[in-house]
């Protein structure tokens, strides 16, 4: 009894091949259809392509990540009924291909977000930053969204305006593509004038009334899921508070509460994400791990170094302030528990969270930020160890 050790692969145009990441350990494949239309139907036939080339090499298709949730249904408005609709049947297509995990998230627009994409680390490899006063000078004086200082105090902005006239053009350049950057799986970027547009899409929108969408696309969505034997997994914000006033609601332990009390159903779980869970420098995640085993679906570890004023930085996966020890050793557990209870396999699949650009992948084109090939392979060992030594303490 393990976890299923997996990593994260973008599709036959990632840089990083499936034969690479095969000599990394891993024996299952976590990826997504990126070149179908958000919010159009997986074709079976699209689905069965791509499992046909995972399994010519000896993997599993173990985890959807992500299907995309449609901006129209995070609004409830426009065509969401209809991209509701294409998402209830992308699940069945995926069950009837065989694959029964499926990660998805809720965060208005961005999907993630950093200020520094290019830290050097204290052993010379390269990882990531969120400064809080770096967004705000962003957010206040370059892209100068509407009424954006009533989101800040004094402080902020005052701390925010005097690094905002520090930068020269090229760091206000740099730092306006880092904040832009798309979605994982794209390099491709917003413009700051599609960036206003959808904000300005969610100005009637609070965290009360995105929460109440999202229950309703949970309440919509479970039911085909739990038809299909299919899991689904949430996951959090990154980072897990608003961000050019648009609310975040998978951040806290009261969030899980409500996301999991919306429909009672093993298939409504969870992404346990320590590194976006973790940047909340209030979130236990020992006592998060514990709270929400039963409903926990994938595993994404990473540890960050994180303050109270909402600043982090990427570190190596058993460094940082996130007790990753005892995650795992909940989850062990957890999966113990599910054996015991079934009688046969339950299958967690866990993936490192990205991981840092070291030499090796220096000279390799066309990675995107969090997923070169060897600072993912360290992090997956790691955590494999970690897991070997667990198992030999709880004699699983």
């Amino acid at each position: 009894m393990s976890f299923e050790k997996t990593l994260r692969w973008f599709g036959p145009n990632d840089p990083v091949s499936l034969k690479e990441i095969k000599q990394a350990g891993a024996t299952g494949i976590v990826t997504a259809l990126h070149q179908i239309p958000i919010g159009s139907v997986w074709p079976k036939g699209e689905i069965i392509r791509r499992k046909k080339i995972i399994e010519a090499e000896d993997f599993r298709w173990s985890v959807v990540e992500s299907i995309p949730v449609h901006e129209d249904i995070k609004r409830r408005s426009g065509n969401h009924n209809k991209y509701i609709d294409a998402f209830k049947q992308t699940i069945r297509n995926l069950a009837e291909c065989g694959i029964n995990t499926v990660c998805y998230n809720f965060m208005p627009v961005l999907d993630w977000s950093r200020t520094n994409l290019e830290v050097t680390f204290r052993d010379e490899s390269i990882t990531s930053r969120f400064d809080y006063i770096v967004f705000a000078a962003f957010d206040l004086f370059i892209f100068k969204r509407k009424q954006a200082e009533l989101d800040y105090d004094i402080g902020t902005v005052q701390a925010a305006e005097k690094y905002y006239k520090s930068l020269k053009k090229d760091q206000v350049n740099k730092l306006t593509d880092t904040i832009l950057l798309g979605f994982p799986g794209s390099l491709k970027a917003y413009s700051q004038e599609a960036l206003a547009g959808m904000i300005e899409s969610y100005k009637d929108i609070d965290a009360d009334t995105l929460s109440q969408n999202l229950i309703h696309f949970i309440k919509e969505i479970i039911p085909v899921a739990e038809e299909s034997n299919v899991l689904m997994a949430i996951h959090p914000d990154d980072p897990p508070w608003p961000l050019f006033g648009l609310p975040r609601i998978v951040s806290t332990c009261n969030d899980l509460e409500n996301i999991c009390g919306a429909y009672d159903s093993v298939c409504n779980g969870i992404t346990f994400c320590s590194g976006s869970f973790g940047a909340g420098y209030e979130n236990d995640l020992p006592k998060m791990a514990k709270d929400f085993a039963s409903r926990i679906h994938f595993l994404h570890l990473r540890n960050v170094s994180r303050t109270p004023e909402k600043n982090f930085i990427e570190e190596n996966h058993l460094e940082g302030d996130i007790d990753i020890y005892s995650i795992m050793r909940t989850m062990l557990l957890e999966q113990k528990r599910r054996v015991n209870k079934s009688g046969k396999d339950a299958r967690i699949p866990l993936r490192p969270d990205h991981g840092h650009l070291m030499i090796p992948d220096l000279d390799r084109k066309g990675v995107y930020p969090g997923y070169s090939l060897f600072g993912r392979m360290r992090g997956l060992s790691e955590l494999a160890g970690v897991e070997h030594a667990l198992k030999r303490e709880l004699n699983i």
